[in-house]
């Protein structure tokens, strides 16, 4: 299947609110993508998304970036010593001491320091180059079903990682292009500070590799147990 193909399946099996999102973190050596534009203003990788589900698309160079915090954990520049060491997170309250904001940074998934230049974000329908994953923003029991497509030919459970912040970046970008497998989010302080992300909306994060297969078992589930569940 082609990207049209998958994106609009997938807005007409799980009845989608928004467009499914398109995301490719480029590697330092990697030729960079043509036919994007850079914003007009710098974004926060929350942002881009949030603005790509609503059908704006954009490469995102690392000096486009607004938030150190995700620049940094998809290896678009170092670390900041203030994010490291957990004075950051701290001073936003969040958390009980210096320490405990800096295990949080020690813990998140991230790319190693500079190895990549740019994102690219937009609906998956409009992508140009392959995305790294496909990010889907919704209501709870539209992501759910994302989880039987992927137990439905094998079964077994299903497990998510997440923390207070950093559910584009190093929750549904960055886990599953490490893992290979999807992840969820239930937002964080960041996006739903920064964005219009509603607040009974949450996130998940699809290895484009294991794309057409949930698409193909959500097809199976639509014909079936989908709409039976619906049926309140």
């Amino acid at each position: 299947m082609d990207y049209t193909q998958l994106a609009e399946k997938l807005v007409r099996f799980l009845d989608l609110k928004y467009k499914p999102v398109s995301v490719k973190v480029v590697k330092k050596g990697e030729p960079v993508p043509e036919g994007y534009h850079e914003p007009d203003k710098n974004l926060r990788h929350c942002q881009s998304i949030m603005k790509a589900r609503k059908g704006e698309s954009f490469i995102i160079p690392a000096d486009k970036h607004a938030c150190v915090v995700g620049a940094s954990s998809l290896g678009l520049i170092p670390t900041p010593e203030k994010v490291a060491s957990g004075e950051f997170h701290y001073n936003l309250g969040m958390f009980d001491s210096v320490e405990a904001a800096a295990e949080m940074v020690a813990k998140r998934p991230a790319f190693e320091p500079e190895s990549r230049t740019a994102t690219v974000v937009g609906p998956l329908k409009d992508a140009k180059v392959e995305p790294d994953v496909v990010i889907l923003v919704d209501r709870p029991e539209t992501i759910y079903w994302i989880i039987p497509a992927c137990t439905y030919h094998k079964g077994g459970r299903v497990s998510f990682n997440s923390a207070a912040f950093q559910a584009t970046c190093a929750d549904t970008t960055i886990l599953p292009g490490l893992t290979g497998e999807i992840n969820v989010s239930l937002g964080c302080f960041g996006c739903r500070k920064a964005t219009d992300i509603e607040n009974d909306e949450m996130l998940i994060g699809i290895p484009f590799k294991k794309l057409e297969e949930v698409v193909n078992s959500l097809e199976k589930l639509y014909e079936g147990p989908l709409p039976k569940a619906r049926q309140k």
